[in-house]
């Protein structure tokens, strides 16, 4: 049943309040007429016995006490889907602007979600090659994974995504229906300029859904954005078996409008003035990836934040963490020395890797190559920090070569062009090598049959 209220009681920043609602829903949208006849919308965000508290996604700009009429609808939010929904844009909250008109909805979803029964999940297997050699060599992204990105303000990440988007593919797996769904929160207009024009460019925008809200949008319509672009992958994977990569930017705005909104609200902040119950929310979000069973899709999320002051350790990396299966860090001191993706290896992990590399999927050398390279880099840390206190001339034969290795792995396996696109193959023989730049003996992660096979020294390439 529909009811219909005239007047509000009360008006607080982005809230009205009304009072002798009979029967109110948490999370149930809401139609708000004004005097001059203009409609916005909102949802019941919390109740009070029978007071109703309701974030107004336009703002309340204009609205009267006495006049306006405020309509319950009786449902919470739905997102209008239907296979069209690809190749287009949409605002924060799931509405056109690209100027291609509305989408005849197949059905419509709620925006929050189900709970996904963890007996009924799938365990995540296969990869998904991004043509990033750091990534898909060393912190292998999984189908069904979420693997977060970990930049700091002013980093290249709206870079790194958008070449994860244009490159991004199901490997070997022709016959597979891979899509990308694409969330920007509180970007400004030239950086939504910069992710669509990139696309269109790259002919990928075809088979990207983009969900844009900017700096200037409202704060509750930057709350629904992930759960928009979820629910829009969430359909395409589990009605359509598509295998979709959603990339989320960036979650710390997420997060600050969510420590905003509970401010209004009077809530009692927590750490860093972020809401108490911020881990529980973001859960709701980063545990919506995963298969099911009976279904050939997957939902595959790479959230991406930026840290203040490049403090890992911030509520929102920190709660990050322990939701998600390993990350990407990025590197400031990486990026300020020109290296493209400043991907840092030695904090970076991808927890599910083990199960989707190697014989059947990547190839059977894979694992030992990435461990090996993963020993050798922190080595060359260890012989950078000797040099800085005794002099790189006073380090032993070996040391040197360490160093030599470091600036190598750097500017040749780390590094790489915006645009480039490098396959598994190409990567995995670019990380040997590499490594054959070692003396064999300090190998010590690999067994001997595959670096009978691998191993090329520089003594034998040269023959």
């Amino acid at each position: 049943m529909i009811y219909e209220y005239i007047g509000v009681k009360e008006i607080n920043g982005s809230l009205i309040v009304l009072d002798d609602v009979d029967c109110p829903s948490y999370e149930e949208i809401v139609e708000i007429r004004l005097d001059d006849g203009s409609v916005r919308h909102g949802r019941i965000v919390a109740i009070e016995g029978s007071k109703a508290v309701i974030q107004v996604f336009e703002g309340t700009r204009g609205i009267s006490l006495q006049n306006t009429h405020t309509q319950l609808k009786g449902k919470p939010m739905e997102l209008a889907l239907s296979p069209e929904i690809q190749g287009r844009i949409f605002n924060g909250v799931g509405r056109p602007i690209d100027g291609l008109g509305n989408i005849y909805p197949e059905k419509s979803m709620n925006v929050n979600g189900t709970p996904i029964n963890p007996v009924s999940r799938v365990y995540p297997q296969n990869y998904i090659c991004t043509g990033i050699s750091s990534i898909d060599t060393l912190i292998t992204l999984i189908r069904g994974q979420k693997l977060p990105i970990f930049s700091g303000s002013g980093m290249k990440h709206n870079e790194l995504a958008a070449q994860i988007v244009r490159q991004a593919k199901i490997a070997n797996d022709e016959d597979a229906k891979f899509c990308i769904v694409f969330a920007a929160m509180g970007v400004k207009n030239d950086v939504a300029d910069y992710f669509r024009r990139s696309f269109e460019e790259s002919g990928v925008l075809q088979r990207v859904t983009m969900f844009l809200n900017l700096a200037n949008d409202p704060i509750i319509e930057r709350i629904l954005t992930p759960r928009c672009a979820l629910t829009a992958a969430e359909y395409l994977a589990f009605e359509h078996d598509m295998h979709v990569l959603v990339i989320m930017t960036d979650m710390t705005s997420y997060a600050e409008a969510c420590r905003e909104f509970s401010s209004s609200k009077g809530e009692i902040p927590g750490r860093k003035g972020y809401p108490g119950y911020l881990y529980s929310d973001l859960a709701s979000l980063y545990e919506r990836a995963g298969m099911i069973k009976g279904h050939k899709g997957s939902v595959t999320q790479i959230p991406i934040l930026t840290m203040p002051n490049d403090d890992i350790t911030h509520p929102v990396p920190d709660l990050t963490g322990y939701i998600t299966e390993g990350q990407i860090v990025l590197d400031r001191s990486l990026d300020g020395s020109g290296i493209y993706p400043p991907v840092s290896i030695l904090p970076s992990l991808s927890r599910l890797m083990k199960d989707g590399i190697g014989e059947g999927f990547t190839r059977e050398d894979h694992a030992a190559l990435s461990n090996q390279l993963f020993a050798s880099y922190a080595k060359v840390q260890d012989a950078r920090s000797l040099a800085s206190v005794i002099g790189e001339e006073e380090l032993s034969d070996n040391d040197k070569k360490l160093l030599e290795f470091g600036k190598k792995f750097e500017n040749t396996f780390i590094k790489q062009s915006e645009n480039e696109a490098r396959s598994m193959e190409q990567s995995l023989s670019l990380g040997w090598e590499l490594l054959s730049e070692l003396p064999r003996e300090e190998l010590d992660r690999v067994d001997n049959e595959t670096l009978e096979k691998y191993y090329r020294p520089a003594a034998a390439k040269n023959a």
